[in-house]
């Protein structure tokens, strides 16, 4: 086996050619407003490497926001009670100057989910709406592919820690490496063939979806007995998208998802989670929501419900789904049976749904369409996109076709079609 450098190097490799496919030319920008997440400090060493791996591919140039969680948990504990719907706005100005050269953003998902567990939960939901109002530039640029974008892991001490709480904190980081290394293929002999091969195959299913052009979903597991409708001309994303610049990019590593959006009245039924829900440095767990005309009507939380409630509560949209995934029960993320409490991993665990904006590339020409133009298709508008897990070894899926055919699509969360 390489050795941990070596590892580490690899993994830059990958998030440079294979994540971002980043183009001689362009600038990267590491973290940013985009998905709430600036760089951490512990991610240093990765972040050095995957500058080197830039500048070696053409890059003009490499630049960082980074950011210290602790000094989130120190605002919570002594600013001014008054202060929290304040927000830098520099990181957004700082990353539309980015976005609008059509350069490349590379976020690092990686954050302790116990970070604000014990703090005032009204002040948690306030700062996180700031965001994502302020955020609001950003995030189409991202629905809309208008740049090659990234969201990939690193192992960082608070997360290691919640993971396996029993080792100590050094072997803790370490094994949270060995886990990342394995579920994004660096171990493989050749990584960026490996990751080839599995975007190939990615792009497959999502070729057979579109071409079915199903006008529903049926989704039935213990707890959960959902119709998702989608609207005519959806198209179904995998692991490999296009920018609109004609640049080739897997946004997630890993990945093991095919996706594509509801349409926003056409939610009917109940769906119950499978895995709980990392979000605002708390824990949502064992919720179950119940949709009619596209929107949640009923909420039931076992924990972290009045932080539900205030993410459902953010806008219009937020109570709507914006998107619809399908992943294998036997998924690489899935086999771990590692609860990650990281929605880049634990949805790549799951099938899973999402509340609040869909991704304008998810409808055939979705990228020229005006928000209102999207609206009227059947595309869902929000400031959040959260998603959550509600898949399982149990979960059966069904496409429903425009002549009332039922075909099945998964069985006890396996594919249930050939290609």
């Amino acid at each position: 086996m390489p050795n941990f450098e070596q590892q580490l190097d690899r993994y830059a490799e990958l998030i440079v050619k294979i994540g971002l496919n980043l183009q001689a030319g362009q600038r990267l920008l590491v973290g940013g407003p985009v998905f709430n997440s600036l760089a951490p400090l512990a991610a240093a060493p990765l972040v050095r490497l995957v500058a080197i791996h830039a500048y070696q591919a053409g890059a003009r140039l490499v630049d960082v926001m980074w950011s210290d969680e602790q000094l989130q948990r120190i605002r919570f504990q002594h600013a001014p009670r008054d202060s929290f719907a304040e927000h830098a706005r520099w990181t957004v100005e700082g990353a539309l100057e980015y976005a609008r050269r059509g350069d490349a953003l590379l976020v690092i998902s990686a954050q302790d989910p116990d970070l604000l567990k014990d703090q005032d939960q009204e002040l948690v939901d306030e700062v996180q709406q700031t965001a994502f109002r302020l955020a609001a530039p950003m995030y189409d640029y991202v629905t809309r592919n208008a740049v090659n974008w990234l969201v990939a892991s690193a192992a960082v001490p608070g997360w290691a820690a919640k993971l396996f709480p029993g080792l100590d904190p050094e072997t803790q980081v370490a094994r949270l490496w060995d886990v990342l290394f394995d579920i994004c293929r660096v171990n493989r002999p050749d990584p960026v063939a490996a990751w080839q091969t599995h975007v190939r195959q990615l792009v497959a299913r999502s070729d057979y979806l579109n071409h079915k052009q199903y006008t529903a979903l049926k989704l039935t597991g213990p707890g959960t007995d959902l119709t998702v409708g989608l609207p005519h001309g959806h198209v179904w994303r995998s692991g490999r998208v296009t920018s609109q610049s004609g640049i080739s990019f897997t946004p997630n590593l890993p990945t093991e998802e095919v996706f594509t959006l509801p349409h926003k009245e056409q939610t009917e039924g109940v769906v119950t989670t499978t895995k709980p829900l990392s979000y605002g440095g708390n824990v949502i767990e064992r919720f179950s929501l119940t949709f009619a005309g596209g929107r949640v009507v009923k909420i039931n939380a076992a924990n972290g419900e009045a932080l539900l409630r205030g993410l459902i509560g953010t806008d219009e949209g937020a109570g709507r789904l914006g998107e619809v995934a399908l992943v294998p029960h036997s998924s690489p993320i899935s086999q771990t049976g590692l609860l990650f409490y990281n929605i880049l991993l634990d949805e790549n665990a799951a099938n899973h749904v999402a509340l609040g904006r869909a991704y304008k590339f998810t409808f055939q020409g979705g990228e020229a369409l005006s928000n209102d133009e999207f609206a009227a298709v059947g595309g869902n508008d929000s400031l959040v996109h959260v998603d959550f897990m509600i898949g399982s070894g149990e979960m059966d899926v069904d496409g429903l076709t425009a002549d009332g055919t039922t075909e099945p699509l998964m069985r006890r969360g396996e594919w249930a079609f050939e290609l």
